[in-house]
């Protein structure tokens, strides 16, 4: 009985932890703390700044893959080996999303 509480503390531990450690949970915190720092119109592009934190590299590297630009923007400049920038411009998609 006492292996299966030390199991399941350990295991409630390494959930936290990670958790803690998530891009996902570090931007929702950067956001809070930006919204009661700054004012009502500094809040709005705060949100937005979360928007793009909510992107994440998963492995896709073509536009097709992508669906919108502010994604394919993302990832081409946050994710390795990506094959969205043909002319290296540094706007991605330039054909399908970001005209």
């Amino acid at each position: 009985m006492k292996k299966i509480i030390l199991l399941l503390v350990i295991a409630v531990l390494a959930w936290k932890g990670y958790e803690r450690s998530s891009p996902h949970a570090k931007a929702a915190a950067e956001v809070q703390v930006a919204t009661r720092e700054a004012g009502a119109a500094d809040s709005l592009s705060t949100i937005q700044i979360d928007h793009s934190a909510s992107f994440v590299c998963d492995g896709r590297t073509y536009c097709s893959q992508m669906k919108s630009c502010e994604e394919a923007t993302y990832f081409l400049q946050h994710c390795p080996n990506v094959k969205m920038d043909g002319d290296n411009d540094g706007v991605p998609c330039e054909r399908q999303w970001c005209k």
